[in-house]
């Protein structure tokens, strides 16, 4: 539902561009469909609840007594947030850019739809040998590339951050 919402929204005479001529930022209508913007802008608005929650979930487990200790011990506002609140932020940050990676790997529904055939991901070559060309051994070797890579991103996940140290609720 979301990638064709933004098929509407970012098409040469949409109501993007219009406001953009309207405000007089562009001269003619831009290209905001079928290319590399439209891929992320579509991805970004679809995967941001999955990158956002799991830091939230962390950030509210965070107790403001921490913060309020390093004001009080003399430490400024930005270097209390720095030292203090972001160390503790940093597996949520850790496990939302995780899950959108992981979640991010199958799409090839929405660049195909707003990124057009020039901006494709892994899983549609994938789906593509697959299903049109039959070469099942060119897709299981992106497959098995895919799944190697997402292993390999979640071992360097659990050294770096530890899976055991997520509280998340």
């Amino acid at each position: 539902m979301g990638a064709t919402a933004w098929v509407v929204l970012l098409q040469k005479h949409s109501l993007v561009n219009d406001t953009l001529m309207a405000l007089h930022l562009i001269s003619q209508p831009a290209e905001l469909i079928y290319n590399r913007f439209g891929t992320f802008v579509a991805m970004t608005h679809i995967q941001l609840p999955f990158t956002l929650l799991p830091v939230y979930s962390v950030m509210k487990t965070i107790s403001p007594s921490y913060v309020r200790a390093a004001r009080s011990l003399g430490a400024g506002p930005f270097y209390a947030f720095w030292k203090v609140y972001f160390p503790l932020t940093l597996p949520g940050i850790a496990a939302g850019c995780l899950l959108t990676f992981i979640l991010c790997l199958g799409y090839y529904i929405t660049p195909a739809l707003v990124g057009g055939p020039a901006d494709q991901m892994v899983a549609s070559f994938v789906a593509h040998y697959t299903n049109e060309e039959l070469n099942w051994g060119m897709a299981s070797a992106l497959a098995a590339i895919l799944l190697t890579a997402t292993l390999l991103l979640h071992y360097v996940f659990n050294k770096l951050v530890g899976a055991d140290r997520i509280k998340m609720g």
